[in-house]
């Protein structure tokens, strides 16, 4: 019984303290990993490296202490509210070149505060969002994306950090003034192009038409009024005019001869 017990233990290899911490690290990172990417770890930080895998929608499982998202070149359509909202530790977020479309009011909540760089550009946006990207504190690149250039898309723009490196790419794909089709839309709105002033502009002139149209209307029944009231008071008057006339006696009661 006794050498068995001595025998038992020491059959079996004893891992030193930094084998363990070594496996516990890798069970850790590859039970957190997305599926077909890769997360390396540099000196305790943490980057997911998706990029080019086929992707359609934004990965589950993506660790919470990740510091680098690369999600560039797939196929991703949509970024859904909350989508990166249990990562407040991510500093660089990379969503270029692919087909997104539509984002979320609240597709980047809970990034607010730390990211430092997010890239939208490549894709296949036509409106940004104020109210998904207006509270974010990062240099956002949105080159090379089919916008539409109107008020809407001025006002966001100026609660934005666009990154200087690339917002002379930016340009009008679509434009409410066909003019700056196809122009840098920076440089549209530097040599003193206000799209919200053409907006207001066909608001006032839709207003001067309906009060127009209302003011014609008023003149059409004013005429009307009095010309049936004209045309009234001449046919009462012809009326007046049909009767006949009695003879009336000077003195009803003639003396007798």
């Amino acid at each position: 019984m006794g050498p068995m017990g001595k025998q038992g233990p020491s059959s079996l290899p004893v891992p030193t303290g930094g084998s363990c911490l070594l496996l516990l690290f890798c069970l850790r990172l590859g039970a957190s990993c997305p599926q077909s990417c890769q997360c390396p770890d540099h000196a305790g930080a943490v980057a997911v490296h998706c990029s080019g895998r086929g992707l359609q929608e934004i990965p589950k499982d993506i660790p919470t202490d990740a510091v680098l998202l690369k999600l560039d070149a797939n196929k991703i359509a949509r970024i859904p509210n909350g989508a990166f909202q249990h990562l407040n530790q991510l500093r660089e977020l990379d969503l270029s070149q692919n087909a997104i479309e539509t984002i979320g009011p609240a597709a980047f909540s809970g990034l607010a505060g730390g990211l430092r760089l997010l890239d939208l550009s490549h894709n296949h946006i036509r409106r940004i969002p104020k109210d998904a990207l207006g509270k974010l504190s990062a240099k956002i690149r949105l080159s090379h994306n089919p916008l539409h250039c109107e008020c809407a898309l001025q006002e966001a723009l100026w609660e934005l950090k666009l990154d200087p490196d690339s917002v002379d790419e930016i340009a009008c794909h679509t434009s409410v003034q066909e003019e700056y089709v196809g122009k840098p839309l920076i440089q549209a709105l530097d040599s003193g192009a206000s799209f919200c002033s053409v907006h207001h502009k066909t608001t006032d002139v839709a207003m001067l038409l309906t009060m127009f149209g209302w003011f014609a209307m008023v003149i059409t029944y004013v005429v009307y009024y009095v010309r049936q009231n004209q045309e009234d008071a001449r046919r009462h008057l012809e009326y007046l005019k049909s009767l006949p006339s009695t003879p009336v006696s000077k003195d009803p009661i003639s003396p007798a001869p």
